[in-house]
């Protein structure tokens, strides 16, 4: 069973994420020729504060800006 993670900053809506699971699992059944009920996804929401690119935390880079 194939797995797709998805790590992201929180702030999309429910309604959002539905919509993300269903295009990944519909792009990766089409792309492989599996079956889109054997596509497991998963959504973690990672906090601006816990997340960083170059050493800087995206919330300290938001400051700046």
């Amino acid at each position: 069973m194939p797995l797709i993670h998805v790590q992201q900053t929180p702030g999309k809506t429910a309604e959002q994420k539905a919509e993300l699971v269903r295009a990944l699992t519909d792009a990766y059944a089409q792309a492989t020729g599996g079956k889109p009920e054997s596509v497991w996804v998963t959504v973690q929401e990672i906090g601006a504060d816990s997340w960083s690119i170059g050493g800087e935390t995206l919330t300290a880079r938001a400051a700046k800006r």
